[in-house]
């Protein structure tokens, strides 16, 4: 390659706005890599903790083992497993009140799980705002960068009698490299968020799944233990989810 025409010419020999432009894009191309590697690490950690916790939930374990489980593991523990934290504590503290009507029970459960998920829904879609606007707005800033590029490099040639190709092709090129970055900055940071947006929703689907299920398993069980707790416990009496 010509060295008048190499990236690292352009780059350095470009103006001043467009050598900002291209910064920026670089910024904001590494801090978006950086962002996908970490909401990949994040993605793959949910996903595991959510199928090992609900292999135990499946497993025969009473419903207050993993409720005392989930209350030990509350820092480490995954969104599905706080979610039923969320549920089984207001349905405890529900009981512990001496409220025996089976629709209030079901309901505070049924709400504090819904909270519960909505927070654990927002803290995984964090940096996905970051990563659409990335991939919105970069070609835009490439593109800017280019027609600039290109206005000084023809305000350059105002003051030249003959111009040819060789005059003309380094300020062109220069701008050109502008429209590249933005590109480069986009492409990876959409194809991301397009991924990590529909393996959000399928975590979604399955905890709203799992709220529904387990508020059918104590459903049933307000159906069958009508009255309130006894003094060993307000849950004292759950056997496992699979034992109704």
């Amino acid at each position: 390659m010509n060295q008048d025409l190499s990236i690292l010419h352009l780059v350095v020999n470009a103006s001043f706005i467009v050598q900002l432009v291209m910064l920026v894009l670089l910024v904001g191309s590494i801090t978006s890599w950086a962002a996908i590697f970490r909401k990949l690490r994040a993605l793959k950690i949910i996903k595991a903790q959510n199928d090992e916790f609900e292999r135990d939930f499946w497993s025969g374990t009473s419903l207050n083992d993993l409720y005392a489980s989930a209350a030990q593991n509350a820092k480490h523990g995954g969104p599905m497993e706080r979610i039923f934290a969320s549920g089984m504590r207001e349905y405890q503290k529900l009981r512990e009140r001496r409220i025996a009507d089976a629709g209030t029970l079901l309901d505070g459960a049924r709400r504090a799980m819904r909270a519960s998920y909505q927070r654990e829904l927002d803290a995984a879609e964090v940096n996905l705002s970051f990563l659409a606007s990335v991939g919105s707005v970069s070609p835009y800033v490439g593109l800017f960068g280019t027609v600039w590029g290109i206005m000084h490099a023809f305000t350059g040639l105002g003051a030249l009698q003959q111009v040819t190709l060789a005059t003309v092709a380094p300020g062109i090129a220069e701008a050109l490299v502008a429209t590249a970055l933005g590109l480069f900055a986009a492409i990876p940071a959409v194809v991301a968020y397009n991924r990590f947006a529909r393996d959000i929703d399928r975590i979604a689907i399955k905890q709203e799944t799992f709220i529904e299920e387990f508020s059918n398993i104590l459903q049933r069980n307000l159906g069958v233990q009508a009255p309130p707790a006894s003094s060993s416990g307000p849950s004292s009496q759950f056997g496992s989810p699979t034992g109704y």
